[in-house]
């Protein structure tokens, strides 16, 4: 059923669905134009080789990359309705194995690493205009002081914002067809230049011509989103949109550079082109337009953050925060921590690069290297869906020639700034492998065993009146998906030190599946009204709000009888039948027992460290903290050998 469903909400067009992806989706992309040329020409005299090289590289680079590997192939690839590469990784892995987990991490880090860069250069390149009206303003408060507001903004949710956003850049992408087909009226030749020819030209002939691939990449940087949004808006309608979209598109950049050929022999200055194609008499209306714009694009771009990183969770490669939601939206998400973090790291790209055109140095790269990662995985994806191997080798050989390309163009950027988002996007990245590897080893150390072997000793416990009870029903979050196994530390924290006596014990696994929306569990009955095995299959976008679901299942098993609570002699003093629940949530620390080699040394104690900027077991499970007690066991990973002890002689 929910297979069927998914699928008409991807074949179905409406003009909702095509007006709420023209304003989600296309953000970033649709903002492109207003930096694009002006990077192309930055510190460069117009060419009208280049101009035109440049308008032809940009029209294929937007149909091969943008039109081509992700509008008509890459949202091919749904998980159930969802896509982005966490998406796309969680498709395939079952097939290929988990090794794919390293590029679908690579690429969600250095998509991350964007999400510093794109909000700055966007608002920048908008707020820059100011300069045409007075070239001495600084613009850098400004820009801060708008990152502050839409940073801020971000706990209340965007539904309501979000039902501007399509209209708004409806508006804005016939405004910028309109100007660019107004801009062409006194050079309509322009358009000879979608011929390939004059890009060929411009990467042979020019000197230089080769690295301007670097700044024409920029056109396309918002081709991830067209992906990692789908499950918003639906396939067909992002298809749909896209023809329009990239018609306005072509249409900006032809009129720009159609006021670059009749200016050749002159350099851009501080202006982008798409500033200088602006009538005076509507300058100050388009710069709001564009300014909303930017804003729209960046908050596309922050809300994918948060949902790559809630994803990354859901998948245990990155550390747990607290996701909180908004609003009715579905998959509206709020992650503080992450918004913060984006905010302090866009901050401190304004300060440091102050100006777009220096922005541009560190944009793009990272996103041609998320681009590499998701063509590695569409490769497996297109196997996996049996599609001929020549065929798969010619698409995959194809995007791995266009963006190896792109990234070697890219490389020049390092010095000039890119370096800043490659190490960001590295520490990411390491972060990710930590915590993933990390807890492989500690899942390793986890000791399970048979719970029949304990049986009759928690049948005895329960029953024993002589020991205080220590709640009516006991809850245990277990690793085990096994109702026959259950971790050593949880037995010995129900029997060691000072037995912990209840009327029921219940151990609860929650299983995060691949799929990215379900509510389903299974109840198994070990020993009626003693012992109780719960597994709650959750999917990856679903927050688990474990003691709102759990109450529900108890109540239940009350209806159905599977539990009977008729001789619990408390019920007649309680408001609940089922009586009260203690939680018990078990935390690991590293013990200092530990004598491991530098490299495990090194991932364990930077997993712990990481556990400290993670949210709480009890928090992210949705427990009420009144409920729970957390009880602390240590992890020995490579016990140290101690030398004997020796006893000295007293007097």
């Amino acid at each position: 059923m929910q297979a069927t469903s998914t699928a008409l909400f991807h074949k179905r067009v409406t003009s909702a669905g095509v007006l709420i992806a023209t304003g989600i989706v296309f953000g970033d992309i649709g903002t492109s134009p207003l930096y694009t040329l002006n990077a192309v020409f930055h510190d460069r005299v117009i060419t009208e080789d280049v101009a035109l090289g440049a308008l032809s590289a940009i029209f294929w680079t937007l149909f091969f990359q943008t039109t081509l590997k992700y509008v008509i192939i890459t949202l091919q690839a749904d998980n159930n309705g969802e896509g982005g590469i966490f998406s796309l990784y969680a498709l395939i892995r079952r097939f290929w194995g988990k090794w794919l987990l390293i590029p679908a991490m690579a690429g969600g880090a250095f998509l991350m690493a964007d999400g510093i860069i794109t909000p700055p250069i966007s608002v920048a390149s908008a707020i820059e205009g100011l300069q045409k009206i007075n070239p001495h303003i600084n613009t850098v408060p400004i820009i801060v002081v708008i990152l502050i507001g839409l940073f801020c903004f971000q706990q209340f949710g965007t539904e309501k914002i979000g039902k501007i956003f399509g209209p708004v850049m409806l508006v804005w992408f016939t405004f910028i067809g309109v100007l660019g087909l107004m801009a062409m009226r006194h050079s309509p030749g322009v358009f000879k230049a979608l011929n390939p020819y004059y890009a060929w030209v411009m990467l042979r002939e020019v000197p230089g011509g080769f690295w301007l691939l670097g700044s024409i990449f920029l056109c396309t940087t918002g081709a991830e989103a067209l992906y990692s949004d789908m499950g918003h808006c639906g396939r067909n309608n992002i298809r749909v949109s896209w023809t329009y979209i990239k018609v306005t598109l072509i249409l900006s950049y032809a009129g720009q550079t159609a006021w670059l050929l009749q200016h050749v022999g002159e350099p851009v200055g501080i202006i982008s082109p798409f500033y200088h194609i602006v009538p005076d008499a509507i300058f100050l209306p388009s710069l709001v337009l564009a300014t909303l714009a930017t804003i729209i694009a960046s908050q596309a771009l922050i809300s994918g953050c948060f949902t790559l990183i809630n994803e990354a969770i859901r998948l245990d490669i990155w550390p747990r925060h607290r996701v909180v939601f908004p609003g009715n939206f579905k998959g509206q998400l709020y992650i503080p921590f992450i918004n913060w973090f984006l905010m302090a790291g866009c901050i401190a790209m304004v300060l440091h690069f102050r100006e777009s055109t220096a922005m541009e140095a560190a944009f793009g790269l990272s996103v041609t290297l998320t681009m590499l990662m998701s063509t590695v995985l569409i490769n497996y994806y297109l196997q996996v869906k049996r599609v001929p191997f020549p065929v798969v080798m010619f698409i995959t050989g194809l995007f791995l020639a266009i963006e190896i390309s792109f990234l070697i163009a890219n490389f020049q950027k390092i010095k000039e700034g890119g370096w800043i988002t490659l190490v960001i996007g590295a520490v990411l990245f390491l972060v990710m492998f930590i915590w993933h590897r990390g807890r492989n080893i500690k899942r390793a150390l986890t000791k399970l065993v048979p719970i029949e072997n304990y049986i009759e000793l928690l049948k005895r416990l329960s029953s024993d009146e002589k020991i205080p009870k220590y709640a009516t029903n006991l809850v245990y979050l277990t690793p085990s998906g096994s109702s026959r196994m259950v971790e050593q530390t949880a037995i010995d924290s129900i029997l060691s030190k000072s037995p912990k006596r209840a009327d029921i014990y219940w151990f609860v696994h929650v299983n995060v599946l691949d799929e990215p929306y379900a509510w389903r569990y299974r109840v198994e009955t070990i020993v009626k009204n003693d012992i109780y095995f719960i597994v709650f299959n959750f999917g990856f976008r679903v927050d688990p709000r474990v003691d709102y679901y759990f109450r529900q299942v108890v109540s239940e098993l009350v209806k159905t009888g599977e539990v009977d609570v008729s001789e619990r002699h408390e019920q007649y003093y309680q408001e609940s039948a089922i009586g009260d629940f203690r939680f018990l949530v078990l935390e690991s620390f590293l013990s200092f027992d530990n004598d491991m080699p530098f490299r495990k040394n090194f991932i364990m104690k930077s997993f712990f460290n990481l556990k400290l900027l993670s949210v709480k077991e009890s928090v992210n499970f949705g427990l009420d903290p009144s409920n729970v007690t957390v009880e602390k066991y240590p992890v020995v990973v490579t016990p140290v050998v101690h030398e004997q002890l020796v006893r000295e002689k007293v007097g």
